[in-house]
Protein backbone atom coordinates (compact mmCIF):
# COMPACT_ATOMS: atom_id res chain seq x y z
CA UNK A 1 0.00 0.00 0.00
CA UNK A 2 2.71 2.34 0.89
CA UNK A 3 4.38 1.69 -2.74
CA UNK A 4 1.19 2.45 -4.70
CA UNK A 5 1.83 4.47 -7.83
CA UNK A 6 -1.52 4.98 -7.39
CA UNK A 7 -1.83 6.37 -4.11
CA UNK A 8 1.06 8.95 -5.22
CA UNK A 9 -1.16 10.38 -7.52
CA UNK A 10 -3.75 11.04 -5.58
CA UNK A 11 -1.19 12.86 -2.76
CA UNK A 12 0.01 15.01 -5.32
CA UNK A 13 -3.54 15.79 -6.66
CA UNK A 14 -4.56 16.69 -3.11
CA UNK A 15 -1.47 18.68 -3.07
CA UNK A 16 -2.04 20.16 -6.63
CA UNK A 17 -6.13 21.15 -5.05
CA UNK A 18 -4.82 22.73 -2.09
CA UNK A 19 -2.58 24.96 -4.08
CA UNK A 20 -5.72 26.02 -6.18
CA UNK A 21 -7.55 26.56 -3.67
CA UNK A 22 -4.97 28.86 -1.29
CA UNK A 23 -4.47 31.00 -4.76
CA UNK A 24 -8.51 31.46 -5.49
CA UNK A 25 -9.37 32.28 -1.88
CA UNK A 26 -6.32 34.28 -1.46
CA UNK A 27 -7.03 36.32 -4.60
CA UNK A 28 -10.51 36.78 -2.60
CA UNK A 29 -8.96 37.69 -0.02
CA UNK A 30 -6.71 40.60 -1.02
CA UNK A 31 -9.14 41.96 -3.22
CA UNK A 32 -11.98 42.10 -0.78
CA UNK A 33 -10.29 42.77 2.33
CA UNK A 34 -6.30 43.67 1.31
CA UNK A 35 -5.09 41.90 4.54
CA UNK A 36 -2.59 39.83 2.75
CA UNK A 37 -0.11 41.84 1.25
CA UNK A 38 1.09 39.15 -1.23
CA UNK A 39 0.34 39.97 -4.72
CA UNK A 40 -0.07 36.61 -5.95
CA UNK A 41 -1.21 34.28 -2.73
CA UNK A 42 0.24 32.03 -1.45
CA UNK A 43 3.26 33.19 -2.63
CA UNK A 44 5.22 36.69 -2.45
CA UNK A 45 5.17 37.13 -6.32
CA UNK A 46 3.14 38.73 -8.75
CA UNK A 47 2.35 37.56 -12.71
CA UNK A 48 4.78 38.60 -15.09
CA UNK A 49 5.64 36.15 -17.73
CA UNK A 50 9.26 36.74 -18.74
CA UNK A 51 12.38 35.32 -19.87
CA UNK A 52 15.53 36.34 -19.25
CA UNK A 53 19.76 35.72 -19.69
CA UNK A 54 19.05 32.43 -17.88
CA UNK A 55 16.59 30.83 -19.47
CA UNK A 56 17.83 29.02 -21.87
CA UNK A 57 21.03 27.88 -19.24
CA UNK A 58 17.94 26.98 -16.73
CA UNK A 59 16.07 25.00 -19.65
CA UNK A 60 18.94 23.19 -20.56
CA UNK A 61 19.92 21.69 -17.14
CA UNK A 62 16.55 21.30 -16.61
CA UNK A 63 16.59 18.93 -19.68
CA UNK A 64 20.25 17.59 -18.80
CA UNK A 65 19.67 16.72 -15.23
CA UNK A 66 16.27 14.22 -16.07
CA UNK A 67 17.84 13.06 -18.86
CA UNK A 68 21.71 12.10 -17.35
CA UNK A 69 21.02 13.12 -13.09
CA UNK A 70 19.51 9.81 -11.73
CA UNK A 71 22.30 7.32 -13.88
CA UNK A 72 25.27 9.75 -13.33
CA UNK A 73 23.86 9.62 -9.34
CA UNK A 74 24.25 5.66 -9.86
CA UNK A 75 27.64 5.75 -10.50
CA UNK A 76 30.15 8.37 -10.27
CA UNK A 77 31.92 7.59 -7.67
CA UNK A 78 30.63 9.19 -4.40
CA UNK A 79 33.41 11.92 -3.83
CA UNK A 80 32.73 13.17 -7.63
CA UNK A 81 29.07 12.53 -7.07
CA UNK A 82 28.96 15.30 -4.32
CA UNK A 83 31.09 18.06 -6.57
CA UNK A 84 28.82 17.36 -9.38
CA UNK A 85 25.67 17.84 -7.20
CA UNK A 86 27.18 21.04 -5.47
CA UNK A 87 28.17 22.34 -9.18
CA UNK A 88 24.92 21.48 -10.51
CA UNK A 89 22.51 22.91 -7.80
CA UNK A 90 24.38 26.41 -8.10
CA UNK A 91 24.18 26.68 -11.75
CA UNK A 92 20.59 25.81 -11.05
CA UNK A 93 20.35 28.32 -8.64
CA UNK A 94 22.39 30.73 -10.31
CA UNK A 95 20.30 30.37 -13.71
CA UNK A 96 16.78 30.61 -12.51
CA UNK A 97 17.87 33.65 -10.59
CA UNK A 98 19.52 35.32 -14.23
CA UNK A 99 15.89 35.04 -15.41
CA UNK A 100 15.07 37.90 -13.94
CA UNK A 101 18.15 39.64 -14.95
CA UNK A 102 21.82 40.21 -13.21
CA UNK A 103 20.56 43.47 -11.27
CA UNK A 104 16.84 41.91 -10.67
CA UNK A 105 17.43 38.77 -10.27
CA UNK A 106 20.83 38.68 -8.32
CA UNK A 107 22.78 41.93 -7.46
CA UNK A 108 19.62 44.00 -6.23
CA UNK A 109 17.94 41.59 -4.11
CA UNK A 110 19.43 42.23 -0.87
CA UNK A 111 20.18 46.00 -1.38
CA UNK A 112 15.95 46.90 -1.26
CA UNK A 113 14.91 48.62 1.53
CA UNK A 114 14.21 46.04 4.18
CA UNK A 115 17.29 43.74 3.51
CA UNK A 116 20.22 43.45 5.34
CA UNK A 117 23.20 45.01 2.90
CA UNK A 118 21.20 48.55 3.84
CA UNK A 119 22.68 48.66 7.44
CA UNK A 120 26.19 47.70 6.40
CA UNK A 121 27.03 50.88 7.60
CA UNK A 122 25.67 51.02 11.22
CA UNK A 123 27.88 48.51 12.08
CA UNK A 124 31.12 50.35 12.24
CA UNK A 125 31.93 49.44 15.69
CA UNK A 126 30.63 45.56 16.27
CA UNK A 127 30.64 45.58 19.56
CA UNK A 128 28.79 48.61 19.93
CA UNK A 129 26.37 47.58 17.74
CA UNK A 130 25.66 44.34 19.26
CA UNK A 131 25.18 45.64 22.79
CA UNK A 132 22.76 48.38 21.25
CA UNK A 133 21.06 46.08 18.75
CA UNK A 134 17.65 45.02 20.89
CA UNK A 135 16.78 48.85 21.10
CA UNK A 136 16.00 49.07 17.16
CA UNK A 137 14.15 46.34 17.05
CA UNK A 138 10.64 47.58 17.68
CA UNK A 139 9.10 50.04 15.16
CA UNK A 140 8.75 53.22 16.80
CA UNK A 141 12.39 53.08 18.37
CA UNK A 142 15.03 55.42 17.70
CA UNK A 143 16.42 54.13 14.14
CA UNK A 144 14.52 51.20 13.86
CA UNK A 145 15.88 48.42 12.09
CA UNK A 146 14.91 47.22 8.21
CA UNK A 147 12.43 44.54 8.82
CA UNK A 148 14.78 41.60 8.01
CA UNK A 149 17.34 43.17 10.09
CA UNK A 150 14.95 43.37 13.05
CA UNK A 151 13.45 39.97 12.15
CA UNK A 152 16.65 38.08 12.58
CA UNK A 153 19.32 37.63 15.52
CA UNK A 154 22.97 39.80 14.80
CA UNK A 155 24.57 36.97 12.78
CA UNK A 156 22.62 37.03 10.17
CA UNK A 157 23.18 40.89 9.07
CA UNK A 158 26.82 40.06 10.54
CA UNK A 159 27.53 37.91 6.85
CA UNK A 160 27.35 40.76 5.14
CA UNK A 161 29.38 42.89 7.16
CA UNK A 162 31.99 40.67 7.53
CA UNK A 163 31.98 39.82 3.66
CA UNK A 164 31.76 43.82 3.04
CA UNK A 165 34.68 43.94 5.89
CA UNK A 166 36.83 41.44 3.27
CA UNK A 167 36.53 43.75 0.36
CA UNK A 168 33.55 41.91 -1.11
CA UNK A 169 31.06 44.92 -1.39
CA UNK A 170 27.55 45.43 -2.57
CA UNK A 171 24.50 43.12 -3.58
CA UNK A 172 26.41 40.90 -6.42
CA UNK A 173 29.04 39.55 -3.98
CA UNK A 174 26.40 39.54 -1.22
CA UNK A 175 23.74 37.42 -3.96
CA UNK A 176 26.63 35.17 -5.15
CA UNK A 177 27.68 34.19 -1.63
CA UNK A 178 24.14 32.95 -0.65
CA UNK A 179 23.77 31.34 -4.03
CA UNK A 180 27.20 29.10 -3.46
CA UNK A 181 27.19 28.28 0.12
CA UNK A 182 22.96 27.70 -0.58
CA UNK A 183 24.21 25.28 -2.80
CA UNK A 184 26.42 22.94 -0.35
CA UNK A 185 22.89 22.25 1.28
CA UNK A 186 22.43 19.52 -1.08
CA UNK A 187 25.15 18.43 -0.63
CA UNK A 188 25.29 18.23 3.41
CA UNK A 189 21.80 16.27 2.91
CA UNK A 190 23.48 13.77 0.74
CA UNK A 191 26.40 12.82 3.10
CA UNK A 192 23.62 12.70 6.09
CA UNK A 193 21.50 10.29 4.63
CA UNK A 194 24.42 8.48 3.22
CA UNK A 195 25.89 8.25 7.22
CA UNK A 196 22.43 7.71 8.63
CA UNK A 197 20.33 5.42 5.70
CA UNK A 198 22.36 3.93 2.89
CA UNK A 199 23.97 4.93 -0.06
CA UNK A 200 21.84 3.87 -2.25
CA UNK A 201 18.94 6.33 -1.05
CA UNK A 202 21.39 9.06 -1.03
CA UNK A 203 22.40 8.51 -4.68
CA UNK A 204 18.81 8.13 -5.80
CA UNK A 205 17.85 11.25 -3.71
CA UNK A 206 20.96 13.55 -5.26
CA UNK A 207 19.02 14.38 -8.64
CA UNK A 208 15.75 16.10 -6.53
CA UNK A 209 17.81 17.61 -3.96
CA UNK A 210 19.87 19.58 -7.04
CA UNK A 211 16.72 20.39 -9.36
CA UNK A 212 14.60 20.97 -6.67
CA UNK A 213 11.85 23.82 -7.00
CA UNK A 214 13.57 25.60 -4.11
CA UNK A 215 16.26 26.86 -6.02
CA UNK A 216 13.89 29.51 -7.29
CA UNK A 217 14.25 31.24 -3.78
CA UNK A 218 17.87 29.85 -2.84
CA UNK A 219 18.71 32.54 -5.78
CA UNK A 220 18.63 34.74 -3.76
CA UNK A 221 17.49 34.96 -0.31
CA UNK A 222 20.15 34.79 2.75
CA UNK A 223 17.20 32.22 3.79
CA UNK A 224 19.53 30.01 1.21
CA UNK A 225 22.59 30.68 3.46
CA UNK A 226 20.90 29.97 6.43
CA UNK A 227 19.90 26.43 5.03
CA UNK A 228 23.40 25.72 4.31
CA UNK A 229 24.44 26.34 7.90
CA UNK A 230 21.51 24.01 9.57
CA UNK A 231 21.75 21.23 7.02
CA UNK A 232 25.71 20.97 8.13
CA UNK A 233 24.81 21.08 11.70
CA UNK A 234 22.78 17.83 11.07
CA UNK A 235 25.12 16.06 8.50
CA UNK A 236 28.12 16.82 10.50
CA UNK A 237 26.26 14.73 13.46
CA UNK A 238 25.17 12.45 10.96
CA UNK A 239 29.02 11.34 10.63
CA UNK A 240 29.55 12.11 14.38
CA UNK A 241 27.46 9.20 15.60
CA UNK A 242 28.52 7.00 12.89
CA UNK A 243 31.46 7.51 13.50
CA UNK A 244 32.06 8.26 17.17
CA UNK A 245 33.84 11.49 17.00
CA UNK A 246 33.36 13.86 19.29
CA UNK A 247 35.42 16.13 17.17
CA UNK A 248 32.53 16.54 14.39
CA UNK A 249 29.87 16.69 17.41
CA UNK A 250 31.90 19.54 18.51
CA UNK A 251 31.31 21.35 15.04
CA UNK A 252 27.60 19.92 14.67
CA UNK A 253 27.53 21.85 17.78
CA UNK A 254 29.15 24.87 16.84
CA UNK A 255 26.97 25.25 13.50
CA UNK A 256 23.38 24.21 15.11
CA UNK A 257 24.82 27.46 17.86
CA UNK A 258 25.26 29.84 15.03
CA UNK A 259 22.49 28.25 13.48
CA UNK A 260 19.91 30.22 16.08
CA UNK A 261 21.40 33.25 15.82
CA UNK A 262 21.22 33.51 12.21
CA UNK A 263 17.40 32.97 12.29
CA UNK A 264 14.88 32.54 15.80
CA UNK A 265 12.78 30.14 14.08
CA UNK A 266 15.62 27.48 13.17
CA UNK A 267 15.96 26.74 16.86
CA UNK A 268 13.31 24.34 15.33
CA UNK A 269 16.41 22.58 13.84
CA UNK A 270 16.76 20.79 17.43
CA UNK A 271 13.88 18.28 16.03
CA UNK A 272 16.37 16.84 12.73
CA UNK A 273 19.00 17.21 15.49
CA UNK A 274 17.12 14.82 17.65
CA UNK A 275 16.53 11.95 14.76
CA UNK A 276 19.94 12.04 14.00
CA UNK A 277 20.68 10.89 17.67
CA UNK A 278 18.18 8.32 17.50
CA UNK A 279 19.33 7.03 14.58
CA UNK A 280 22.97 6.64 15.89
CA UNK A 281 24.82 3.60 15.97
CA UNK A 282 24.06 3.71 20.20
CA UNK A 283 20.67 5.86 20.41
CA UNK A 284 20.61 9.17 22.64
CA UNK A 285 22.19 7.86 25.55
CA UNK A 286 24.63 5.39 24.80
CA UNK A 287 27.49 8.13 23.69
CA UNK A 288 27.74 10.71 26.75
CA UNK A 289 31.38 12.03 25.24
CA UNK A 290 29.47 13.15 21.94
CA UNK A 291 26.53 14.56 23.63
CA UNK A 292 28.83 16.33 25.60
CA UNK A 293 31.38 17.93 22.63
CA UNK A 294 27.71 18.81 20.58
CA UNK A 295 26.94 20.98 24.16
CA UNK A 296 30.10 22.09 24.57
CA UNK A 297 30.24 23.12 21.02
CA UNK A 298 26.46 24.24 21.05
CA UNK A 299 27.67 26.86 23.77
CA UNK A 300 30.29 28.43 21.85
CA UNK A 301 28.15 30.91 19.95
CA UNK A 302 25.72 31.99 22.03
CA UNK A 303 28.28 32.49 24.82
CA UNK A 304 30.30 35.09 22.40
CA UNK A 305 27.29 36.59 21.61
CA UNK A 306 26.06 36.98 25.42
CA UNK A 307 29.23 38.25 26.28
CA UNK A 308 29.37 40.88 23.30
CA UNK A 309 26.36 42.67 24.55
CA UNK A 310 23.31 40.87 22.38
CA UNK A 311 20.54 38.83 24.98
CA UNK A 312 18.53 36.38 22.35
CA UNK A 313 15.62 36.23 24.74
CA UNK A 314 15.18 39.56 24.89
CA UNK A 315 15.39 40.25 21.12
CA UNK A 316 13.05 37.37 20.11
CA UNK A 317 10.57 39.10 22.65
CA UNK A 318 10.88 42.58 20.91
CA UNK A 319 10.76 40.98 17.72
CA UNK A 320 7.33 39.31 18.61
CA UNK A 321 5.93 42.70 19.15
CA UNK A 322 7.47 43.71 15.87
CA UNK A 323 6.23 41.36 13.76
CA UNK A 324 2.83 42.08 15.35
CA UNK A 325 3.38 45.69 14.84
CA UNK A 326 3.88 45.73 10.79
CA UNK A 327 1.72 42.89 8.44
CA UNK A 328 2.01 39.99 10.65
CA UNK A 329 -0.21 41.15 12.56
CA UNK A 330 -2.53 42.06 9.66
CA UNK A 331 -2.27 38.95 7.96
CA UNK A 332 -5.01 35.92 8.69
CA UNK A 333 -4.19 33.18 10.43
CA UNK A 334 -7.26 31.35 9.37
CA UNK A 335 -5.87 31.34 5.76
CA UNK A 336 -2.01 31.84 6.29
CA UNK A 337 -2.35 28.18 8.86
CA UNK A 338 -3.27 26.11 5.76
CA UNK A 339 -1.88 28.05 2.85
CA UNK A 340 1.51 28.16 4.08
CA UNK A 341 1.47 24.47 2.94
CA UNK A 342 0.36 25.33 -0.12
CA UNK A 343 3.95 26.96 -0.29
CA UNK A 344 5.12 24.25 1.20
CA UNK A 345 4.33 22.00 -1.87
CA UNK A 346 5.17 25.03 -4.47
CA UNK A 347 9.18 25.02 -2.96
CA UNK A 348 9.05 21.15 -2.85
CA UNK A 349 7.22 19.98 -6.01
CA UNK A 350 5.19 16.69 -6.71
CA UNK A 351 7.55 14.31 -6.22
CA UNK A 352 7.96 15.37 -2.67
CA UNK A 353 4.86 15.08 -2.22
CA UNK A 354 4.55 11.59 -3.21
CA UNK A 355 7.79 10.79 -1.45
CA UNK A 356 6.42 12.18 1.99
CA UNK A 357 2.91 9.72 1.47
CA UNK A 358 5.65 7.09 1.44
CA UNK A 359 7.56 7.96 4.30
CA UNK A 360 4.81 8.54 6.53
CA UNK A 361 3.72 5.52 5.91
CA UNK A 362 6.62 3.64 6.12
CA UNK A 363 7.08 5.14 9.46
CA UNK A 364 3.11 4.55 10.55
CA UNK A 365 4.50 0.83 9.28
CA UNK A 366 7.46 0.62 11.50
CA UNK A 367 5.38 2.24 14.61
CA UNK A 368 2.72 -0.07 14.59
CA UNK A 369 5.34 -3.01 13.34
CA UNK A 370 7.95 -5.05 15.37
CA UNK A 371 8.59 -1.79 17.23
CA UNK A 372 12.37 -2.62 16.65
CA UNK A 373 14.64 0.64 17.65
CA UNK A 374 15.64 3.10 14.78
CA UNK A 375 19.47 1.96 14.86
CA UNK A 376 18.33 -1.68 13.72
CA UNK A 377 15.67 -0.54 11.00
CA UNK A 378 15.75 -0.72 7.67
CA UNK A 379 17.29 2.13 5.17
CA UNK A 380 14.40 2.95 4.02
CA UNK A 381 12.43 3.71 7.71
CA UNK A 382 15.33 5.39 9.14
CA UNK A 383 15.32 7.77 6.01
CA UNK A 384 11.88 8.06 6.92
CA UNK A 385 12.60 8.95 10.38
CA UNK A 386 14.73 12.21 9.45
CA UNK A 387 12.38 13.37 7.12
CA UNK A 388 9.17 13.15 9.18
CA UNK A 389 11.43 15.43 11.99
CA UNK A 390 12.13 17.84 9.32
CA UNK A 391 8.44 17.89 8.29
CA UNK A 392 7.31 18.31 12.21
CA UNK A 393 9.57 20.93 12.35
CA UNK A 394 7.96 22.46 9.78
CA UNK A 395 4.22 21.83 10.71
CA UNK A 396 5.04 23.10 14.10
CA UNK A 397 6.58 26.56 12.83
CA UNK A 398 3.53 26.85 10.89
CA UNK A 399 1.24 26.95 14.28
CA UNK A 400 2.99 28.72 15.81
CA UNK A 401 1.88 31.80 13.82
CA UNK A 402 5.22 33.52 13.41
CA UNK A 403 4.99 32.59 9.73
CA UNK A 404 2.32 34.24 8.05
CA UNK A 405 3.31 34.21 4.32
CA UNK A 406 7.07 34.40 2.55
CA UNK A 407 7.32 30.78 3.96
CA UNK A 408 8.81 29.88 0.59
CA UNK A 409 11.55 31.64 1.87
CA UNK A 410 11.34 31.03 5.14
CA UNK A 411 11.23 27.58 5.11
CA UNK A 412 14.09 26.72 2.92
CA UNK A 413 16.22 25.31 6.06
CA UNK A 414 13.49 22.27 6.39
CA UNK A 415 12.19 21.92 2.59
CA UNK A 416 15.98 20.37 2.15
CA UNK A 417 15.28 17.70 4.49
CA UNK A 418 11.90 16.42 2.72
CA UNK A 419 13.52 16.25 -0.33
CA UNK A 420 15.10 12.85 0.25
CA UNK A 421 11.81 11.14 0.58
CA UNK A 422 12.20 11.32 -3.37
CA UNK A 423 14.63 8.52 -3.43
CA UNK A 424 12.21 6.04 -2.83
CA UNK A 425 9.94 6.82 -5.86
CA UNK A 426 9.82 4.70 -8.81
CA UNK A 427 10.60 6.17 -12.83
CA UNK A 428 12.70 9.08 -11.15
CA UNK A 429 12.67 11.26 -14.52
CA UNK A 430 9.21 11.39 -14.21
CA UNK A 431 8.86 12.66 -10.96
CA UNK A 432 12.39 14.81 -11.74
CA UNK A 433 10.82 16.29 -15.35
CA UNK A 434 8.05 17.33 -12.89
CA UNK A 435 9.70 19.03 -10.37
CA UNK A 436 11.95 20.76 -13.21
CA UNK A 437 9.07 22.05 -15.17
CA UNK A 438 7.27 23.77 -11.78
CA UNK A 439 10.62 25.60 -10.73
CA UNK A 440 10.38 26.84 -14.49
CA UNK A 441 7.21 27.41 -14.78
CA UNK A 442 7.57 29.58 -11.12
CA UNK A 443 10.61 31.51 -12.38
CA UNK A 444 9.41 32.54 -15.87
CA UNK A 445 5.52 33.29 -15.15
CA UNK A 446 5.78 35.03 -12.01
CA UNK A 447 8.04 37.69 -10.57
CA UNK A 448 8.49 36.56 -7.13
CA UNK A 449 9.67 38.55 -3.78
CA UNK A 450 13.06 36.72 -3.77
Amino acid sequence: MTRSPRRDLYAVGAAALLVVVAALVGRHIQDTRHVLYVHWPPLLARWDPHVGPGSPAAVLLAVAGVAYGPSLAARLPWPALLATAWAAAAAWILSLALVDGWHRGLAGRLTTREEYLRVIGRFHDVPATLRDFTHHIVAGAPHPWPAHVAGHPPAATLTFVLLDRAGLHGGGWAGMWCVLTGATACVAVLVAVRALADETPARAAAPFLVLTPAAVWFGVSADGWFAAVAAWTVALLALAVTRRSPVLAAASGLLLGLTCYLSYGLTLVALPVLAVLLLGRDGVRGRPVLLAALLAGLAVVPVAFTLAGFDWWTAYHLLVTRYFQGVGGRRPYGYWVWANLACAVLITGPATVAGLRRACGTLAARTTGDGAPPRTATATARLALLVCAALLALLIADLSGMSKAETERIWLPFAMWLLPACASLPRPRVWLAAQAVLALLLNHLLLTGW
